[in-house]
């Protein structure tokens, strides 16, 4: 069923996030195509998605076929409507499949789910569907994605994913950070929402970025950490993977760490390899919850059975990182808290099953403010000192909190 995009006047406060972010695919033309990119990114919730009625039909080929589809939807509509499966779980490269599209942002930043239009990549999730235009599925062999990607900028150490004693020494308390658009959760209170649904900005492929990182770098000559966050990094899987190997390139012979921030929740055992292969030295993963009823909660998610698997994913990467890369890659555990998104109990519970994984893992608890949808109190310094005291309790021997005050630390 077709959809088009409402405007709720009562609910919107001008903050023109819809027209500086979201590349709206019919905007030129004053058309709505029901991609929904738009309601993803609204900080207010004044647009929303409902039926459109749209009954008139034009004729496009996919892969060869000539179909009839309903007009001004996206490519992505199309395919779904044609029979094609849209899925939030990338198959492993080995066994692709011509009638699975991988799309998990919704709002054209990754590239996932870019397909060939008239000769052109373009994402299918934003691309709107024009009489007579041909749509090949299957990328060509020398394809390589691009991403949104901003930032670019010396940014403090001691996130989730680098060493916390790193912030001890000047030389090493700053790392290189870009941020990759686009994102498979939805969470309420994001703090980095403008990245997480940005459409709209610079689409880089891995040689650009990574050039555009070593550039960066010069400006900070003492600096050997380079970072990617998000967003979600990890969603377009061939150009993360290129994206280190450039770097490594760049730097060749020198002694940098590749850290790589993210939700874990796309990372199997073989995209872990192949992270480690292409030179990622630290990761941080941030998990979100222990119970799939909070881990929803706090991402957004309305599909119970792809959250659990999110949250399953996530969890077993910690397992098989420490277990097969203990001393070569460093990994650092992110747990939220605030005390309107997850118990303390459950805090404690995640400490105690991060303990049995590897008591010497370095636990961040992130302090989840007020922000974009989500209208949470915001936690005091008393409530992450508390925190704190639950998690060293359970034994782990590193434990990190942010707080109002600053951070409490070993």
């Amino acid at each position: 069923m077709p959809f088009i995009a409402k405007h709720i006047l009562e609910k919107c406060k001008h903050c023109n996030a819809c027209l500086d972010l979201v590349a709206c695919p019919g905007a030129e033309e004053n058309i709505c195509i029901g991609c929904g990119a738009c309601t993803l990114l609204c900080p207010n919730e004044a647009l929303i998605l409902i039926e459109s009625k749209r009954k008139d039909k034009i004729n496009i080929e996919v892969d060869g076929k000539k179909i009839s589809v309903p007009e001004k939807i996206s490519i992505k509509e199309a395919l779904t409507g044609i029979g094609y499966v849209i899925t939030d779980l990338p198959k492993e490269p080995e066994e692709p499949s011509e009638s699975e599209i991988f799309a998990p942002c919704g709002v054209g930043a990754c590239s996932s789910c870019s397909v060939e239009v008239d000769g052109v990549m373009k994402p299918a999730c934003v691309t709107m569907i024009r009489k007579g235009m041909k749509v090949i599925t299957t990328p060509p062999s020398n394809y390589m994605p691009k991403r949104i990607v901003c930032g670019f900028v010396g940014h403090p150490s001691g996130g989730v994913g680098t060493p916390w004693t790193l912030r001890k020494d000047p030389k090493k308390a700053i790392e290189i950070v870009c941020y990759t658009a686009g994102c498979n959760f939805q969470c309420p209170q994001c703090q980095n929402w403008h990245v997480a649904f940005r459409g709209r900005g610079d689409f880089l492929t891995p040689s650009e970025a990574a050039r555009k990182m070593f550039l960066t770098n010069k400006k900070y000559p003492d600096v050997s950490r380079l970072t990617v966050s998000g967003g979600e990094s990890t969603l377009n899987r061939v150009w993360l993977i290129t994206f280190l190997q450039k770097l490594r390139k760049l730097y060749k012979n020198k002694n940098i760490r590749l850290h790589v921030d993210t939700n874990g929740s796309l990372l199997t055992k073989n995209y872990i390899d192949e992270l480690v292969n292409a030179g990622m030295t630290d990761m941080g993963i941030d998990l979100k919850a222990l119970s799939t009823d909070t881990f929803m909660f706090i991402t957004g998610l309305k599909d119970k059975e792809m959250a659990e698997k999110y949250k399953k994913i996530a969890w077993n990467a910690v397992k098989y990182l420490l277990k097969h890369y203990k001393d070569k890659v460093f990994t650092g555990i992110g747990i939220p808290y605030n005390k309107d998104l997850i118990s303390i109990e459950e805090v404690e519970a995640m400490g105690k099953k991060l303990f049995k994984i590897d008591p010497c893992l370095q636990v961040a608890v992130n302090d989840y403010q007020p922000a974009f949808r989500r209208k949470i109190q915001k936690t005091t310094s008393d409530d992450m000192k508390e925190v704190y005291r639950v998690l060293k309790e359970t034994g782990l021997e590193t434990v990190v909190c942010q707080s109002p005050d600053g951070f409490i630390c070993p």
